[in-house]
């Protein structure tokens, strides 16, 4: 009997849905800082897989109308996990331990041009001209936020202790930048997926598979480590962020993409920072200048541009 292939979302409804899922990205990306002062970082990865585990096993049941998975979706499904779930954990949460949440953001918002150029390299994609017009507002966001930001760091701290800092300043906003090219792959790696797998059983079993990695070093970091000294509130921010990076956005994500192309879709990733910087602000205490909101309103310019109708389809 032919396989029926799952009915996609309208475009307005994915394009929401991918801007929904980049903004709880940004909020868990900024809500992480706190987590990992008092969780290690493997231990804080491995229970937010756990808990992603607990919450979705009905959705690795194979719907009657999917057709049985090839090798090459087996194979695209364990890269899914380990560079989207697996290396981007690790990356993003060492690397906002190092430097400061609105830092992280800012840096991940040139996901953009990396989905961009991963798309085009390996899905083919057509890359229309307004697209690559949104990438470039996003790309000019981000340089006057990051040349900004530089400048008040260099002005609020100096001696040998702001070495010391700039130097983990650095390391962190390194592999925050690994987290991008992450981040990217799994974009572009998901879009393919899609073809063929529902979005739910993406979801649950790239955070199996993430769950699997990263449970060695999970008990070895819970091994000696004081469950007591965790305090109410940060458990609960802990469900939250297992729930958040686990589950719903990357269904969201999946969904959206079975309409989108990956390549706009990337642009919605500009929502990360911005919702990142929100938080940073808003929880967390840190500040943001007239100059890097207009940097912020030029990512949102690209969003716009990049999601208007027109007279033909883009590719």
């Amino acid at each position: 009997m032919p396989h029926t292939r799952p009915a996609t979302p309208p475009v307005w409804l994915a394009y929401g849905l991918l801007a929904l899922s980049m903004a709880l990205v940004g909020s868990y990306v900024a809500l992480s800082k706190p987590l990992v002062t008092v969780l290690p970082v493997f231990l804080l990865a491995w229970l937010r897989f756990g808990i992603g585990t607990l919450a979705m096993p009905h959705w690795l049941i194979r719907p009657a109308a999917e057709p049985a998975m090839s090798r090459s979706t087996k194979q695209l499904i364990f890269l899914e996990s380990f560079l989207g779930n697996f290396m981007f954990t690790l990356c993003m949460l060492f690397g906002v331990s190092l430097t400061t949440a609105v830092s992280a953001g800012v840096i991940m918002a040139s996901i953009p041009a990396v989905v961009a150029l991963l798309s085009w390299v390996f899905l083919r994609e057509r890359i229309s001209s307004r697209v690559l017009l949104a990438i470039a507002l996003a790309a000019l966001g981000i340089a006057l936020f990051s040349l900004f930001k530089t400048e008040l760091s260099a002005q609020s701290i100096q001696g040998p202790e702001a070495n010391l800092i700039n130097k983990n300043i650095w390391l962190g906003n390194l592999l925050v930048f690994c987290a991008v090219v992450c981040e990217a792959s799994y974009a572009v790696i998901g879009k393919k997926l899609t073809g063929s797998v529902s979005p739910k059983r993406i979801t649950a079993l790239i955070n199996l598979w993430g769950f699997a990695l990263m449970t060695p070093m999970g008990l070895y970091a819970a091994w000696r480590f004081d469950f007591s000294s965790v305090s109410v509130g940060n458990w609960l921010l802990l469900l939250f962020y297992g729930l958040a990076a686990s589950v719903w956005t990357v269904w969201l994500w999946m969904t959206g993409l079975k309409t989108v192309p990956a390549a706009r879709a990337g642009v919605f990733t500009v929502m990360l920072p911005i919702s990142a910087a929100a938080v940073g602000v808003l929880v967390l205490g840190e500040t943001l200048s007239a100059m890097q909101l207009f940097a912020f309103g030029l990512c949102l310019a690209g969003v716009v541009l990049a999601t208007l109708p027109a007279r033909r389809t883009d590719a």
